[in-house]
């Protein structure tokens, strides 16, 4: 269990978002506001982390044939807990959310890393994935928020700071691109953070090669 390579992966080589492009509605649509990225974030790193556990716990009892369909029903039902939980507890949360958190049924980040590590690893090895995948995605929608919020409304920490309103960075006078708090801008900053992500890989990667030949 190399926890430095799982913590690297989760959050730059293998970010789920920006290199395997997966849970990208939930990503575009919620990003508007620091308290729906934080929410979104941490509630898919709970769910995540807890049906890795759970899955490679009996990954040696599920049948093969039906192996997705057991997953999404032990999805399911964390996703369910914690749908009810915020509903308790974090109600505008809930509300401001809405059905993107019942979708976190169907969403590919979940389902993706129980088949391809949480069914094949170690109970503890799929714990660390959950929690590094998700905290990899929590990190993008918290960065998504800040740059669409920013610049979309000159304010920062929507839903949490100043009553809600979020603190104004750069005064009343300021006038936002307001497209970038429209579907349109979650393309478009989704889009950028992306090409930024993939060049930096390829830098990384063309700098690793040019030590191994003077090496």
């Amino acid at each position: 269990m190399n926890v430095k390579k799982q913590f690297k992966d989760g959050l730059i080589t293998n970010n789920p978002v920006l290199v395997q492009l997966l849970g990208m509605c939930s990503t575009m649509a919620i990003t508007t506001s620091l308290f729906n990225g934080l929410g979104m974030g941490i509630s898919v790193l709970i769910i995540l982390t807890c049906c890795n556990i759970v899955i490679s716990a009996l990954r040696k009892i599920i049948p093969n044939d039906i192996r997705i369909a057991v997953f999404v029903v032990i999805i399911a039902g964390f996703v369910t807990i914690v749908d009810y939980v915020l509903k308790a507890y974090l109600p505008a949360l809930s509300e401001s959310l809405g059905v993107f958190i019942p979708l976190i049924v169907v969403n590919c980040i979940i389902i993706g890393r129980a088949e391809a590590f949480a069914a094949k690893n170690s109970v503890g090895a799929s714990a660390l994935d959950g929690i590094f995948q998700g905290l990899g995605y929590t990190v993008v929608l918290t960065v998504m928020c800040i740059i669409r919020e920013l610049l979309g409304k000159g304010t920062f920490g929507g839903g949490l700071l100043n009553g809600g309103e979020g603190v104004a960075i750069f005064g009343e006078s300021f006038q936002g691109a307001m497209l970038l708090t429209m579907p349109f801008g979650g393309f478009l900053t989704l889009g950028c953070l992306i090409a930024a992500m993939q060049f930096a890989l390829k830098k990384s990667e063309e700098k690793k090669k040019k030590k191994e030949e003077n090496k």
